[in-house]
């Protein structure tokens, strides 16, 4: 009985080490909803990149009104092409099937990505991608290795490679700079900040539409709290 037992606590804790193994270190995404800035830099650099090869079919361009776009400010900004309208949704420049011929996989749609992926993992996976010349792309990611994705921020970031150093037989992996882009890693950081805090905006437009009305509702049953203590002080004054 103890053998199996002592069998059956390996076999569970078999999977644990197998996770625990591949656990990626994740940072902290800045995402702050109520940064308005940030959100339509963040749209820009999505539409200007992003839309090359992937679609956002759940979202439509009349919801930046909600991150404080005008109507001029989406055409212009985002650079619209005339035949593109506001209440139509955001689809990629190149087809599904051009794109799975190009990169041997359709690139997915990025509505909800934040919601499937979480803010902090797409962070960290925008920062950190590397030069491997034996992938197709010529770029890998220590993040989502072996990623059929090519590194669309290159010319923002520059080219980073990938250090691996052996102490007393455990290696340490560790991403250098080599070749400057034309922002500084601290601007880079905060664009793809940007970029994290829309990407989490879009995968859930009416978040912001629900907390303004949290805050309203929770005034008004302020105020009827105060009403109704004040009704309930007339009413039993007069009883003893």
């Amino acid at each position: 009985m103890n053998a199996i037992k002592k069998l059956w606590v390996l076999l569970m804790a078999v999977p644990a080490i197998a996770v625990a193994s591949t656990e990626i270190h994740l940072d902290k995404a800045p995402v702050n909803l109520n940064d308005q800035a940030s959100l339509q830099r963040g749209a820009k650099l999505f539409t200007s990149r992003c839309l090359a090869c992937h679609s956002a079919s759940y979202m439509r361009y009349n919801r930046l009104h909600d991150i404080g776009m005008s109507e001029e400010q989406i055409k212009k900004d985002l650079e619209l092409p005339e035949d593109v309208k506001l209440g139509s949704t955001m689809q990629a420049a190149m087809d599904a099937n051009s794109a799975k011929l190009a990169y041997g996989v359709a690139p997915p749609d990025l509505s909800v990505i934040a919601r499937s992926r979480s803010a902090d993992w797409l962070y960290t996976y925008m920062r950190n991608f590397h030069v491997d010349a034996s992938r197709p792309s010529g770029w890998n990611n220590t993040t989502f290795p072996n990623v059929g994705m090519p590194f669309v921020l290159a010319d923002l970031q520059g080219e980073q490679v990938l250090e691996v150093e052996k102490h007393e037989g455990h290696e340490t992996k560790k991403l250098v700079l080599k070749t400057p882009g034309s922002l500084t890693p601290a601007e880079y950081d905060s664009a793809v900040g940007d970029l994290t805090n829309y990407l989490v905006f879009m995968g859930e437009p009416a978040k912001l539409v629900r907390h303004q009305l949290g805050w309203i509702v929770l005034a008004f049953l302020a105020i009827l709290l105060v009403l109704t203590y004040a009704l309930k002080k007339e009413i039993w004054k007069d009883i003893r």
